[in-house]
């Protein structure tokens, strides 16, 4: 290519660019809004508006020449979408002559719609970091996924004191307790708010100099936890303060140790002398200061819970003891949570290798549901358990690889050595912590918003660790691009 064609190039290569990390950012926050995107109709927009913007960056690719996805990390993923097809297709013959083929998967059509939704999010991963380059799409990135969440707590707080029928903004919007925000399941409300929540106290210790924009922090974060307590979400309240917890424990790390740039062969064992005492005493000092903030911070907590959320809230969390006891035992309906997942094991324990299926849980369950029939479970109510019967060994074998090679990239420098980086990177963190929490009681991922701000939380951690700060042609930066 010569100088005049790369001239022309160029313009191309980032208006493709910029215009495709745009729509994302647009395509991310639409997905929030009509009910977390559940309906199979919203689902296809989603999808498709994905695969499009995937076109855009094929179309970018092919003019730079330069291919930069980083497909070894989602390589897993990959192999469990293919696995999820594999399940869906009819490869065994049913008992009798003339008995049709019959799949893995107890729904095959449920199946595929699976490994369709993953590939869209797989996708979304890939573009995210690729599009991501500098620090300032980064922090738009970040500052997207925090007004979702306060933009969805203001419009649970608000529905919540105005409600008093059915519909609001959104025509499917019951009245009662158990729904809150924009979505049916108040459960799936308190994950969405959690992972905004770990993302805004990552961003108040990266502004803890700036009085201004601490205080406005602050106030975003006492948003989000207005509103999980007034979700009255047991889980949320839960995954809120295992994270604040999680942040609290980890808050030292962010005061990173001075590396003197140069020493000399005289000084060096001394140094390292001096260096280990001063660590064994910011240890053992950090340690009673974290502990004592941990206390208080607990016995705060508990007090703002039932002082903010009042009786509904406390008696909804005495009440949780109930989901794992035998409930309406006169009508045989075994709907809580012992017994849904006493039956998902039985159906782990008959499918122990490929599962019933991706999507087929709520088919596959009613040969080990012990129940009348009024209720049937649609969720295992754990999305550990749910992954065990959905997929056998063989899909919690792909995410342990996945897990592996995730934690390998994100803790190749342990933290990000730039102040910023390493506060945005803890907050992501935190966010994927309260969701590993929340997700052994709920089924919030199934969400296609909650798994899409998740995989966002992963890029996050990952680009927050190794920011590029070249553009597409390798030269120069886009910090100021869109």
């Amino acid at each position: 290519m010569n100088g005049k064609e790369s001239a022309r190039v160029r313009p191309a290569a980032l208006l493709l660019n910029r215009s495709g990390y745009l729509l994302l950012l647009i395509t991310i926050c639409l997905t929030a809004i009509p009910y977390g995107t559940v309906q199979p109709w919203w689902i296809s927009i989603f999808e498709c508006a994905v695969f499009l913007i995937a076109i855009l960056a094929v179309v970018e690719f092919s003019i730079t020449k330069r291919w930069q996805l980083q497909w070894s990390l989602v390589a897993p993923l990959i192999v469990l979408i293919v696995f999820a097809i594999i399940q869906s297709i009819p490869l065994f013959s049913g008992p009798g002559p003339i008995s049709p083929r019959t799949a893995i998967s107890a729904d095959p059509f449920s199946t595929r719609l699976f490994a369709l939704q993953l590939t869209a999010l797989v996708s979304v991963s890939l573009l995210l970091l690729h599009y991501t380059s500098t620090k300032a799409r980064l922090t738009r990135l970040i500052y997207v996924i925090v007004g979702i969440g306060v933009a969805s707590a203001l419009f649970g707080i608000i529905r919540q004191s105005l409600q008093t029928s059915p519909g609001f903004l959104l025509p499917a919007l019951p009245t009662g307790g158990r729904s809150f925000g924009q979505f049916i399941n108040k459960n799936h409300f308190a994950l969405l708010v959690e992972m905004s929540l770990g993302l805004t106290l990552g961003l108040i210790l990266t502004e803890w100099g700036r009085h201004n924009r601490v205080i406005l922090l602050i106030a975003v974060a006492a948003i989000l936890w207005v509103a999980i307590i007034y979700s009255s979400s047991r889980g949320g309240i839960i995954a809120s303060l295992c994270q604040l917890l999680f942040v609290a424990a980890f808050i030292g790390w962010m005061r990173a140790p001075a590396k003197d740039e140069e020493a000399s062969d005289d000084d060096e064992e001394d140094d390292d002398r001096e260096s280990r005492r001063r660590r064994i005493r910011n240890l053992a000092g950090g340690l009673v200061t974290r502990t004592f903030l941990l206390v208080c911070l607990v016995g705060l907590l508990i007090y703002g819970v039932s002082w903010i959320g009042g009786e509904p809230v406390v008696s909804n969390l005495e009440l949780a003891v109930t989901d794992f006891s035998q409930q309406q035992m006169g009508n045989n309906v075994n709907s809580s949570r012992k017994e849904i997942w006493a039956a998902s094991w039985q159906m782990f324990k008959a499918h122990p290798i490929a599962g019933v299926g991706f999507g087929a849980y709520w088919i596959g369950i009613t040969r080990y549901h012990r129940a009348s029939g009024e209720i049937t479970p649609q969720q295992a109510h754990n999305d550990y358990l749910e992954l065990l019967t959905s997929g056998g060994l063989i899909a919690c074998a792909l995410l342990i690889w996945f897990a592996i090679l995730f934690v390998r990239a994100a803790g190749r420098r342990v933290g990000p050595p730039d102040a910023y980086c390493r506060a945005v990177y803890l907050g992501a963190l935190a966010g994927i912590f309260a969701v590993a929490i929340h997700s052994i009681f709920d089924f919030g991922l199934h969400i296609t918003v909650n798994a899409l701000v998740f995989f966002v939380l992963l890029v996050i951690v990952l680009q927050s660790n190794r920011l590029v700060s070249k553009d597409i042609d390798g030269a120069g930066t886009l910090t100021n691009g869109v």
